[in-house]
């Protein structure tokens, strides 16, 4: 019983939200509130929420300081020289635009992480696409790709994830990936081509000012000593966060404080800062905070173990020579449903154990469970998703449904990668 309320729960809150019948905001709280008491769970809902609400409450706290840091330093001038470069080499042709949108999003991605990528990248790139006309919707699509290949860099979450569940040397993991990754890096450029040539071919090539810009950015660009001291505070924020030698709430915070002193040095000013960017960071904590109780609820209910164990009563005995197809295959829907500790601990390692008698390894089985972080990233329990859609005011159901299809490609791309360069055998 508890298994079928887990996936109608979720086919239900994917229909509100991509049908607008409700927002994202409503669904995540009162969609599982109705789930967990058919199920029984009435009486229970206070703890498992305020679990969810714990649980959520780090992501939250990163996201809002991540938020003020990067727009503060936006607003500084810090970012003006990259993008004044981008100007340049792209000017009013949307092709190019799109396109430079997946080469800088790739360059910023290096860090791995989904929310910085996105703020950089929209503050530089997001008054080219209002110029232009380019839809926001572009931006967005082009951004989840550009992510969902490099979060499987060494240092993000769910490649040490998987790399620990099979207990493979992270090194090792990381030189089969990385061609794998390349060739889902090459999709992402092919799409983007695809998109801004729909989008040239619907606005054709704008003639911008390309001095007045410039000259706009140059009115807020930072000088000085106040420039090199950003630019290393920014570096060594990055730096700290690759290295992970402090929670990420905690170096943002002290990120935050330090650049707004030393930017922004009067009482007036530092309140204008937060003022002006308090919408946007209420915006996407919010939804942050309502993903807490999703959690909390599927958690508590145990509908993220009944989903796992369903999955491992439904898999065949024939299907064992297959099981590193199988599990790239079941890895985009069922990251999608769970979060990536759910998967990589849960469900991997049984799958693991099973592919062990038909001579895959816990390194191939690794490989395979990574081919669905693409589709993941569409996945309402993933907090930096909310914060694209806020930055670009792009509708949540409306990105489900322009992305999940070129996010799918991506996972195809990469498994065939896989097949070609023997990381995945199709029958063992």
């Amino acid at each position: 019983m508890i298994t079928i309320l887990s996936y109608t729960m979720i086919v239900c809150f994917m229909y509100l939200i991509m049908s607008k019948r409700l927002s994202p905001l409503v669904a995540l709280i009162v969609v599982p509130i109705a789930f967990a008491c058919v199920a029984g769970h009435a009486g229970e809902l206070g703890p498992m929420m305020f679990d969810g609400l714990k649980m959520l409450a780090p992501t939250g706290i990163m996201l809002t300081f991540a938020i003020l840091y990067f727009c503060m330093m936006t607003d500084a001038g810090l970012f003006n020289p990259l993008i004044e470069a981008v100007l340049r080499m792209v000017k009013g042709d949307p092709l190019k635009i799109v396109l430079g949108t997946a080469v800088l999003g790739i360059c910023v991605g290096l860090d791995g992480d989904g929310a910085t990528t996105y703020i950089i990248t929209t503050a530089a790139l997001l008054p080219l696409y209002r110029r232009t006309g380019i839809r926001p919707q572009v931006m967005a699509t082009v951004l989840l790709l550009t992510i969902g290949v490099m979060n499987i860099l060494p240092w993000a979450g769910p490649f040490s994830r998987a790399a620990s569940a099979m207990h493979v040397d992270i090194t090792e993991l990381f030189v089969e990936m990385l061609p794998i990754m390349l060739a889902g890096l090459a999709w992402v450029l092919v799409a983007a081509t695809v998109l801004g040539r729909q989008e040239r071919k619907r606005l054709g090539v704008a003639q911008i000012d390309l001095h007045q810009l410039l000259a706009e950015l140059e009115q807020s660009k930072l000088t000085g000593w106040r420039f090199g001291f950003s630019a290393l505070l920014t570096v060594a924020l990055i730096a700290l966060m690759m290295l992970n030698i402090m929670p990420l709430p905690i170096l943002f915070m002290v990120a935050f404080g330090l650049g707004l002193l030393i930017n922004y040095p009067t009482l007036q000013a530092q309140k204008e800062v937060i003022d002006k960017y308090a919408g946007s960071v209420l915006s996407v904590t919010l939804l942050i905070f309502a993903a807490g109780i999703f959690v909390g609820v599927m958690s508590g209910t145990g509908m993220v173990k009944a989903v796992s164990d369903s999955l491992v009563q439904i898999i065949p005995q024939s299907t064992g020579h297959y099981m590193s197809v199988f599990t790239a295959f079941i890895s985009m829907p069922f990251t999608y449903i769970l979060t990536n500790d759910a998967f990589y601990f849960g469900i991997l390692p049984i799958l693991a154990e099973t592919a062990a008698h038909y001579g895959i390894d816990g390194k191939e089985m690794a490989i395979a469970g990574l081919i669905g972080q693409p589709v993941h990233l569409l996945s309402p329990l993933v907090a930096s998703t909310y914060l694209l859609c806020g930055l670009l005011n792009v509708d949540y159901g409306d990105n489900q449904r322009a992305s999940i299809g070129w996010s799918i490609g991506t996972c195809l791309v990469m498994f065939v990668a896989a097949v070609v360069f023997g990381s995945i055998t199709v029958f063992a």
